[in-house]
């Protein structure tokens, strides 16, 4: 320890008590919560604050300050008491901790206005640091990004995913630190105290590391001076701690995992002991270093977009909605340079590849990794990034824990699932998405578009970047031909009336390529002197719920055909619709798991192709 570091540590530790002083009193009240977590972190996060991030608190949308994202969101309880301490909340509030009425949750959420993203369900919080520090290297920002991940999250796969990510995109400016205090839930870490293992596998991956004692602020410094050495790797500080460190009762000690102490004796008894450490007091706030920037950045959250020309696309043009995706994406892309293009190494059949080719530095292969992918996103999109996530729809099921986490983080993701339906043909079942759009209705907030043809599928794009939150694009594999003029305009939450007369005896609502079987069934049916209406159904979710109580009423019989399992669907979310109307419905869908063949083929022998659309019309 050198002289000019003693006042410095000094001070580190004082703030480190309070921070655990605070993070006691807080779970406390509240009676539930992790204060063993807290404590074993506090010492990391006292520095990290206090003396590596540089960050003004004036400004915090600043695009050049540093980010700090708690992977562990656990320790919620520490991440609030970092935040008052440096002024930002009044330390009486802290004592509102789990309460309904306070922003103060027990994991984090954007509720509290300094957390960015919603953490909390483990392993994700490395991808989404990932993500902030691409954004920073788009934006030419000198921000570093600093993640706190706990030691029994690193079982979770995305972890890895990420970190081999970074190492690929040399990304000196993110540093991991992982807080390895032996200790999980229920039972011992894996590799318990071994800090060998967790730094020789990052170093596996292509990352600097400094192992340390996460309580020796000598040695934490010199980690933190690394991390801002320039260097084309990544860092991951692996620092061994004490579960509890502070409160000798419960240092090192199962069993309290999520238990907080008790009020009165217990919880006198470790603030007594946390006191008597003899450590100087701190005078309120404690300031954080401010960046190093004469003209900081602030992140527009106004989402306006300057629309695109419109498509060039002529009825009867031969073209597959995935190819109008790419198309419209890098379109979109010269309209807004906050736009960035992800995908998960299918850029040549989702089409991504043409934004890739228009727009390279604003292009991510994210590879084979749909969970990192999807957490990319979401730190990107945190940093003021308006991303599209590209893969097959089938594969975005491996990210479900992410685009659920992303929704409580409120973040602004679109997501482009291709190759989806019986319609993709030989490929088989293991690739196609009839699941997807029950998986992304159920998504809270979510939108949930499925183009029929080229026209609609460019103006979907538009409305998915100028619609916030998580909206989901549902792609078609096959060509289909154009069927709307290229002025024709797509809100969300509409649907477009395809045929219709006075005479109409059934309602047909399909999307996507059920909406050609369905017009397919209308000349069919016209033929016998049957007349149907026909409406595609574009947006899933929201539904049009008005054209089709209309539509119900006016016909008496509604008939809904969907490219995907029955449960979740176009189907389910129609009949919610229609909750309540007087009126016969009847649904059409993929009812057992598909076979490979022919896209035609697999339309027809699994029951929604026109044939079947107008055989249900008959008996209706």
């Amino acid at each position: 320890m050198t002289t000019l570091e003693k006042p410095q540590i000094k001070k580190l530790a004082a703030c480190a008590d309070w921070l655990r002083l605070r993070c006691l009193e807080a779970t406390s009240e509240a009676g539930s919560g992790h204060p063993s977590s807290c404590l074993s972190s506090a010492d990391l996060a006292a520095a990290v604050f206090f003396a590596a991030m540089r960050y003004d608190t004036a400004n915090p949308a600043s695009s050049h300050n540093d980010r700090f994202v708690l992977s562990k969101g656990h320790a919620a309880p520490l991440l609030y008491a970092c935040w008052s301490l440096a002024g930002i909340i009044a330390p009486k509030k802290l004592l509102t901790l789990r309460s309904i009425a306070s922003d103060l949750e027990g994991h984090p959420t954007p509720r509290f206005p300094l957390a960015e993203v919603a953490t909390g369900s483990l392993g994700q919080g490395l991808s989404i640091g990932l993500g902030m520090a691409l954004a920073a290297r788009l934006d030419q920002s000198p921000s570093q990004i600093y993640v706190l991940m706990g030691d029994g999250e690193t079982a979770e796969g995305s972890v890895w995913e990420a970190a081999s990510l970074a190492a690929h995109y040399k990304l000196g400016n993110l540093t991991a630190i992982i807080d390895v205090n032996g200790l999980g839930q229920s039972q011992k870490t894996m590799f318990h105290f071994d800090t060998d293992v967790y730094s020789r596998r990052f170093e596996a991956f292509g990352w600097r590391v400094k192992a340390i004692d996460g309580h020796d602020f000598s040695q934490i410094l010199n980690a933190l001076k690394e991390a801002k050495q320039p260097n084309s790797k990544p860092l991951a500080i692996v620092a061994k701690t004490v579960k509890g460190k502070g409160v000798p009762f419960i240092e090192n000690k199962d069993g309290w995992h999520g238990k907080p102490l008790k009020k009165g004796e217990e919880l006198e008894r470790a603030l007594a002991r946390i006191n008597s450490q003899g450590k100087s007091d701190l005078t309120l706030p404690v300031t954080m270093l401010k960046p190093q920037t004469k003209k900081p950045q602030s992140l527009s959250p106004a989402l306006a977009l300057s629309r695109p020309s419109a498509p060039s696309y002529k009825i009867g043009d031969q073209i597959a909605t995935r190819e109008a995706y790419g198309a419209a994406l890098a379109k979109l892309g010269g309209a807004d340079s906050r736009v960035v293009a992800l995908d998960g190494d299918t850029k040549n059949s989702t089409y991504s590849e043409i934004f890739m080719k228009s727009f390279p530095d604003r292009f991510i292969e994210g590879f084979i990794a749909e969970q990192n992918l999807v957490g990319m996103a979401v730190g990107l999109a945190a940093r003021g990034k308006i991303p599209f996530v590209s893969t097959f729809g089938a594969f975005f099921a491996r990210a479900y824990d992410q685009i659920r986490m992303a929704a409580i983080s409120r973040a602004n993701v679109k997501m482009a699932g291709s190759h989806c339906g019986v319609s993709i043909g030989e490929d088989g079942p293991s690739q196609m998405a009839l699941e997807d759009l029950a998986m992304m209705r159920a998504i809270p907030k979510a939108t949930v578009l499925y183009p029929a043809d080229a026209v609609a599928a460019e103006q979907a794009v538009f409305e998915a970047a100028r619609t916030p939150g998580i909206v989901y694009l549902r792609m078609g594999r096959p060509k289909n031909p154009v069927i709307y003029k290229a002025d024709e305009k797509f809100p969300v939450g509409g649907s477009k009336i395809l045929r219709q007369s006075p005479k109409d005896k059934v309602t047909v609502v399909g999307a996507g390529v059920t909406v050609y079987e369905a017009l397919k069934a209308h000349e069919i049916l016209a033929k016998e002197g049957i007349e149907i209406r026909v409406i595609d159904c574009y947006s899933v979710k929201p539904i049009d719920e008005a054209a089709l109580k209309a539509a119900a009423r006016e016909t008496g019989r509604v008939l809904i055909v969907e490219d995907h399992y029955p449960e979740g669907g176009l189907g389910d979310a129609a009949l919610a619709a229609l909750a309540g109307e007087r009126v016969a419905v009847k649904k059409l869908a993929v009812s057992d798991i598909p076979r490979s063949g022919k896209p035609q083929e697999l339309i027809e022998a699994y029951g929604i192709s026109a044939w079947h659309i107008a055989q249900a019309v008959r008996r209706f």
